[in-house]
Formats: C-alpha cells, structure tokens, sequence
C-alpha cells in the first residue's frame, strides 16, 4: 500500500445502521467491526438463569437486567467500542429507543473456547474504564467458577467464587447471585465439580 492509499474504516453511525438490518451481529472496536460467534446451548442457559434470577431479584428497584441483544458503548481516548456482553444490568438508563446502554453497573460474560482470550484480556480492560461498572464476572461452562472483578475505592479487585453452594455478593444492586441459580439445570462431571 503506498502511502496515498488509506483504509476506510466505518464510523460509528455506519456501523449502527448496519446493524439494524444486519443478519449476525458484529462488534465495533476502535474503527473495526468483528463478528460474534453463536453459543452453545449450556453457554446460553447459564447466561438465560443469571437473567432470570436478576430479573426476578431486580423487579422491584430501579435497576433492570438487559441480554445479549443489547450493546454496551464504551468511550475511552476519544476511541468508541461496541460489546455484545451477554448480560448487564443498568441502573441509569440510555433512551429506550437506542439500542445500547453507556452506564451498566454490572456486566457478565460466559466464557467459551472462541472468546475467552477476548473476555479476559481485551473486554475486561475496556469493561473496567467504564466509570458506572461495580463488577465484572466471568463464568466458567464446565465448573462452577466465577471470576468477579469489584471495584473498591483502590480499584477492581479480583475474587474467583467456586463451588455449586457458593454465591456472589452484589451489595451495589443489594442482591446476590447464587451459583445453584446460575448453574441451574447444567450437568457436570464429577470430576469437574469444584
């Protein structure tokens, strides 16, 4: 390429009208769209029992739980970033005829063998600048483990929470999340329960 040649890069309005009539969805990182894999079964059941236990923990306080269908936008060092996390809870919300929301309180990722080097490095490092974010949790498929990141006023502090009897702590939505409910109707092999 010489150096009158440049790449186009869509811009953000680009990329959201695409995605209204887009067949898959795709993420917006810094300039570049990427595609988003489906899930397996078990991933989207874990995902669907940590919306319903939200849902039903959540329904009477001003806090609402939003699925994979809804973007989360992040602006950082004048760059925007648009993630597909597969659930967020949202206390301040966005207009409801947008399709992201800008202030989630809490995100979860289920981790799976095509996006976990992406949940764990690159979302996690971006997910963690969002100034409204109290925790970030990374789920495991095949053990009861969850890695929750929770910010204290030194920063994100890092617990990994295992164990099918175990339950992760929520005090900024003052709720919790029990494993039981998460993992709800999701085989392990004895081996792999920890």
């Amino acid at each position: 390429m010489n150096k009158d040649e440049r790449i186009e890069r869509p811009s953000v309005e680009e990329y959201l009208a695409g995605e209204e009539d887009a067949r898959a969805k795709s993420e917006y990182v810094d300039g570049s769209i990427r595609s988003v894999a489906g899930a397996s079964n078990r991933h989207n059941s874990i995902k669907l029992n940590c919306l319903i236990w939200l849902g039903m923990e959540l329904r009477d306080k001003p806090c609402w739980p939003f699925d994979s269908d809804t973007k989360v936008r992040i602006c950082r060092d004048g760059m925007e970033r648009f993630y597909y996390p597969d659930a967020q809870v949202v206390c301040e919300f966005n207009d409801p005829l947008m399709v992201y929301q800008d202030h989630p309180v809490l995100i979860i990722e289920v981790l799976s063998s095509t996006t976990r080097h992406i949940d764990l490095d690159e979302k996690m490092t971006a997910y963690l600048t969002i100034p409204s974010l109290q925790c970030y949790i990374t789920l495991e498929q095949d053990q009861p483990i969850a890695t929750v990141m929770r910010r204290t006023q030194e920063g994100f502090l890092r617990e990994v929470v295992e164990g099918i009897t175990s339950t992760i702590d929520l005090p900024s939505l003052d709720c919790s999340l029990p494993m039981t409910e998460i993992y709800r109707g999701i085989k392990f092999k004895d081996r792999d329960i920890v």
